[in-house]
């Protein structure tokens, strides 16, 4: 296996342990889908083509935001984890919540520079009822801030290092 391929697989299953043990530790939801993608690009970029840290966090921001806005005022109370019926009333408020949300998350990003498209993954496990209390999606937040720092401090730790 070539050395980039190991060393991106270990850093971003370090990541994860991270975020792993937080969610262990707390109970809470610290590890979700689309924190896979935004560990894989951390990991994977060579530091000159990192992400910066404000696109990485205002992406999943945008998105977390954006797709809460779209689950309150469109699918509030349903959830994607209980598949609705063909052609339902809540199948509808789902689809159109998550419509909603890819479009003003696209929309955000690209207004306010901070374009990351895992983020797109963050809003629809927002708008879909996933994850979509105030407190979830706080912990969305807080899940990407951790990534991003604990990404930020071995970074620099292992450039200074030499590696």
């Amino acid at each position: 296996m070539e050395r980039r391929g190991v060393e991106t697989a270990l850093f971003a299953g370090f990541l994860f342990t991270v975020l792993g043990v937080v969610a262990w530790a707390t109970g809470k939801a610290f590890v979700f889908p689309s924190l896979g993608p935004s560990a894989f690009v951390l990991a994977f970029a060579r530091p000159a083509d990192r992400p910066g840290a404000r696109r990485v966090v205002g992406g999943h921001v945008v998105g977390a935001v954006v797709g809460f806005l779209a689950y309150v005022l469109l699918a509030g109370g349903v959830t994607l984890t209980a598949t609705p019926s063909a052609f339902s009333l809540d199948g509808l408020r789902l689809v159109a919540s998550g419509l909603l949300s890819v479009v003003g998350t696209s929309w955000g990003m690209v207004a306010t520079d901070t374009v990351h498209a895992p983020a797109c993954a963050t809003t629809l496990i927002v708008s879909l009822g996933v994850l979509s209390s105030v407190v979830e999606v706080g912990i969305i937040v807080v899940s990407v801030f951790l990534l991003v720092g604990v990404s930020e401090i071995v970074t620099r730790r292992s450039t200074s290092f030499g590696f």
